[in-house]
């Protein structure tokens, strides 16, 4: 039973994906300091939208739910893009986006119920 955000598997994968952002890039030269800057706060963005939404009406949560899916795609073009640029580990980036596909999926569908 779902009694607050934390019960929800997605706001708990984006939660532990957070610090593994985080520690990727700690890499980063320093002419990557904007895109280090916006992927952090676009990856923790998607678990504050969920958590701000939830206990709101349907629509109200609906509507953090588009938000945190906006996050996700911003974490995914931010990941694309460190990698295109050479920061950070190739394979942890890879690894990444991975995991956070996974995310945006459950968003995607617990936005649809």
């Amino acid at each position: 039973m779902i009694r607050n955000f934390e019960d929800l598997e997605v706001y708990q994968r984006a939660q532990n994906l957070y610090p593994l952002v985080v520690e990727f890039v700690r890499k980063f030269p320093k002419e990557g300091f904007h895109l280090k800057d916006q992927l952090c706060r676009a990856a923790n963005g998607i678990q504050a939208n969920i958590t701000e939404g939830f206990r709101r009406s349907p629509a109200e949560f609906k509507m953090y739910l588009t938000r945190a899916l906006g996050s996700f795609n911003e974490v995914i073009s931010h990941l694309k893009d460190a990698l295109n640029a050479k920061f950070g580990n190739p394979k942890i980036a890879e690894k990444l986006i991975q995991e956070y596909e996974i995310i945006g999926k459950q968003i995607f569908r617990l936005r649809e119920k």
